[in-house]
């Protein structure tokens, strides 16, 4: 169960966080606890299971990012671990995880890609396929954005 000062501290971690040096000893001063003991029920509540993580979302279109694509590539799984480690070296990937392949969807490795535009997305690709040496994938570009945003508990 969770509990009075827990709920308050999940209302404002699923806010954006303060963009100051020491974001945890602002939302201290505002839960009304000090630092150390903020991090440390974030700390139980990861162990509890309650919280999973924290994530940043990139306004990747100011910071001068027009086009992206979500790129699906099939990776022989003795390879997966060794391929991904290098697709999310590259800075214009943000996101690269692994999934199990369903049905006929055989891509197994996932890359979302960011670019000035949609022939730079496509190089982008190609270069990361030239680097990993897997030539099976597929650039799915981004057509419409829709808006973003996370669930909020209380």
């Amino acid at each position: 169960m969770i509990e009075g000062l827990e709920k308050k501290i999940i209302r404002y971690l699923q806010e954006d966080l303060p963009v100051t040096p020491k974001p945890f000893a602002s939302l201290a001063d505002k839960i009304g606890i000090k630092e150390e003991d903020l991090l440390e029920k974030i700390q139980l509540l990861k162990e509890k299971g309650v919280l999973r993580r924290f994530g940043a979302t990139l306004r990747h279109q100011l910071a001068g990012f027009h086009s992206n694509a979500m790129v699906a590539w099939r990776v022989p799984e003795d390879k997966v671990k060794k391929s991904g480690n290098l697709m999310a070296g590259f800075g214009e990937v943000s996101h690269c995880y692994q999934r199990r392949i369903q049905g006929e969807w055989k891509y197994n490795l996932f890359t979302m890609i960011h670019g000035k535009n949609e022939k730079d997305c496509e190089h982008i690709a190609r270069k990361i396929a030239d680097v990993v040496e897997i030539n099976d994938y597929v650039v799915l570009l981004t057509l419409k954005e829709y808006k973003k945003t996370s669930p909020k508990y209380f």
